[in-house]
């Protein structure tokens, strides 16, 4: 049987829900897995002409919320930049090659396959193995922007909860609100619309406080649901309420009462947790005199960057922590 045609936009600015599973048994995207899978995701995003909008990467699938730019109105200074990221910043693409190259980055499929081919390669490397990692063809849905945008960015993000994984969607690093919490939106990578912008919000604060708390209403409402299943449980009843995992209504409420804003010590107990994936941390003093003793060590030449840590004073590292955002 033929496959159905993917239903896919060019002459617009369109966004996709992109759903792929892997085909091994079990979870084999562990948390190495993981950073590398979001690392080729965040790269991919820079040289395609796509915005993301919003991820999850869970133990056996990814989801994937993006915006796929036409090639219309490209020009050839944006081509040929693209080109360079891609190839190197040596390589020139000769005319003929423009328009081919500008179809492809503006390509859903071979934005996705990019993405797979080149996780496929780093997972059997890693494990010694061969042959393919991912399931069936990826799936993907067009969706229209606004309400049903920040509907499937929650649907999104409140994977790991129902998964039991974790009480609070931020809690989770592979997803968009554990990004922006976690990370401070590290390198721009998320576009911060979530979903706000068709209700004329563009603060990134008020954008992030708003989507926390749509999210969080929208995981108590499962979380009743689950209630009720529970209780029809004990009283014997079988309720036709698909089992269903959500946000425990005391951490919702808690949420409520602060209006879903971030305290200092949400940021620092979030940003606590990098401090391990730096090479160095402490004074700049410190860090300083550490650096020169095994700089010999690393393959870079470059000369690495002593950032502070915002809201930690005098706290140095020698690779770069991020603040968290709408606080």
């Amino acid at each position: 049987m033929a496959r159905i045609p993917r239903f896919t936009r060019h002459d617009q600015p369109t966004v996709y829900h992109i759903m792929s599973r892997t085909a091994l048994d079990g979870f084999p995207l562990q948390d190495t897995e993981k950073d590398h899978l979001m690392a080729i995701v965040a790269k991919l995003c820079k040289i395609y002409f796509v915005d993301l909008l919003g991820f999850c990467l869970m133990g056996n699938h990814f989801h994937l919320v993006v915006r796929v730019n036409p090639s219309d109105g490209l020009t050839e200074k944006e081509i040929t930049e693209r080109y360079k990221l891609l190839y190197g910043q040596e390589a020139r693409i000769i005319p003929c090659q423009i328009e081919d190259f500008s179809n492809r980055l503006t390509n859903l499929g071979s934005f996705v396959k990019d993405i797979k081919q080149g996780f496929t390669k780093f997972y059997n490397k890693r494990k010694r193995r061969w042959g393919t990692f991912w399931g069936e063809r990826f799936k993907s849905v067009i969706v229209q922007e606004g309400e049903t945008l920040v509907n499937l960015l929650a649907y999104v993000d409140l994977n790991p909860v129902r998964a039991g994984i974790v009480d609070k969607p931020e809690d989770y690093r592979w997803s968009t609100l554990g990004y922006l919490v976690q990370r401070g939106n590290r390198d721009g990578l998320i576009d911060l619309n979530l979903g706000m912008h068709e209700w004329n919000e563009f603060n990134s604060s008020e954008i992030i406080r708003k989507y926390r708390q749509f999210v969080y209403e929208t995981g108590a409402v499962r979380g009743r649901s689950q209630e009720l299943e529970d209780r029809s449980q004990k009283s014997g009843v079988r309720s036709q309420e698909k089992e269903r995992r959500g946000i425990d209504m005391k951490i919702v409420e808690k949420e409520r009462k602060r209006n879903y804003r971030l305290s200092r010590v949400d940021v620092f107990r979030h940003r606590c947790r990098y401090f391990t994936d730096s090479g160095i941390i402490g004074s700049k003093e410190f860090v300083s005199e550490v650096f020169d003793g095994v700089k010999h060590l690393l393959d870079s030449k470059n000369e690495r960057r002593f950032t502070p840590v915002s809201g930690v004073g005098g706290v140095y590292s020698m690779k770069r922590l991020v603040g968290a955002v709408g606080g």
